[in-house]
């Protein structure tokens, strides 16, 4: 039993197109919900990110990718690197890139 030609082939070019048309949008819309909730907010985190860096001072208090929790010492603007002192006289270069945030100038709040 061999079946024949006919019955092998497809409906016809023209109910096709629309077929592909149609399988197309669900990965269009999959894209479209990727950009809006995954690669915008994280383009926004860069940007906050690259000025946080941009914008460190002397004096300031950073805390590294590590862990590590300093006081700026030294910042030179053509270098990438910045210098923190962790402990006193303890003094270590830190690509500024590594940063995580930078934390507000001045000291504790005293207790009652």
């Amino acid at each position: 039993m061999l079946i024949t030609p006919a019955f092998a082939q497809a409906a016809g070019p023209a109910a096709g197109g629309a077929d592909i048309a149609l399988q197309v949008v669900p990965f269009v819309l999959i894209f479209v919900i990727m950009y809006f909730l995954i690669l915008r907010p994280q383009q926004r985190r860069v940007k906050e990110h690259q000025n946080m860096v941009k914008n460190v001072r002397r004096d300031d208090t950073v805390v590294t990718t590590g862990g590590i929790v300093g006081r700026v010492t030294k910042v030179a603007d053509e270098m990438s690197e910045i210098e923190v002192e962790i402990a006193p006289n303890v003094r270590v270069k830190v690509v500024r890139t590594m940063i995580s945030e930078v934390r507000v100038k001045g000291g504790p709040v005293k207790a009652a």
